[in-house]
């Protein structure tokens, strides 16, 4: 009896012993876990600021150069010859375009530092959509494409950070734009939805293959090969729509067209 009764105790205090040493252990992987926890984030962070820090110093030059062509090309300093008034605006696309890719790796840079949070307002999303797509119509002149709107009558007004959903929506149509031919057709649609809104760019491009569809939403991928751009407005574009609440999705075929739809909930 007493044999056992002492062979009870000493399990009794053996599972105590095991379960201090668990839990000492499991702090400890708590601890170490915590640790590099703190360790990636001041990593995020600083990544972010360096970012930021390049972001600013090579848009203050560009800006100044940019700023320098505009009045060439107004004629300000004088008269230009045709080939000049060429090789400008060639410099000024490039300088519009370098500039645009600062401004992306910035605010990507911020979205992953969890520096860059949606500051919510009630939206009407066809009244943004509609001013995306008035800024767009002189790019899309210039290369002969047409765009159509369709908006519905009457618009909720839903939570949305308004300057992000307008970053999101210029990226769709900047992409459209560019995958669209001379002369071809841009189509943006605003619809209510069971959950919210949803918006419809579509483009009668040449489309993507699978592989090609697969290589979206990827940093410094193009849906094309040897494509334009960086691939960045894409990311972008799909974390400000997740950051909403929403999705973005995309049909496309090769050959015919490309159509991307995010949708916006209404939390309201």
């Amino acid at each position: 009896m007493g044999a056992a009764w002492g062979m009870a105790v000493a399990s009794v205090i053996g599972g105590l012993v095991g379960a201090s040493i668990m839990a000492l252990l499991v702090r400890r992987t708590s601890a170490a876990r915590a640790t590099e926890l703190a360790q990636l984030e001041q990593l995020v962070e600083r990544r972010a600021e360096q970012v930021t820090a390049l972001s600013h110093e090579l848009r203050t030059p560009l800006s100044m150069i940019k700023g320098a062509v505009d009045l060439l090309r107004e004629g300000t300093p004088g008269p230009l010859t045709p080939a000049q008034a060429r090789f400008l605006q060639v410099l000024d696309q490039q300088c519009t375009q370098v500039i645009g890719l600062c401004e992306s790796l910035l605010i990507q840079a911020k979205i992953e530092a969890g520096l860059f949070t949606p500051q919510l307002e009630k939206v009407d999303v066809s009244v943004v959509v509609r001013e995306v797509v008035t800024a767009m119509r002189p790019l899309c002149t210039q290369r002969q494409q047409r765009i159509s709107l369709d908006l519905p009558q009457v618009m909720p007004r839903i939570p949305a950070d308004p300057m992000l959903l307008t970053q999101a929506l210029t990226n769709l149509l900047s992409n459209a734009s560019r995958f669209t031919t001379t002369g071809g057709n841009l189509d943006v649609r605003v619809a209510l939805i069971d959950t919210g809104v949803a918006v419809y760019v579509t483009d009668d491009g040449a489309g993507m293959t699978r592989e090609e569809r697969h290589r979206l939403f990827r940093r410094f991928a193009t849906g094309r090969p040897l494509a334009d751009g960086t691939g960045l407005g894409l990311v972008i574009t799909k974390t400000i729509v997740e950051l909403h609440g929403g999705e973005i999705m995309v049909h496309t075929a090769s050959t015919r067209g490309t159509t991307f739809l995010l949708t916006l909930p209404d939390k309201s």
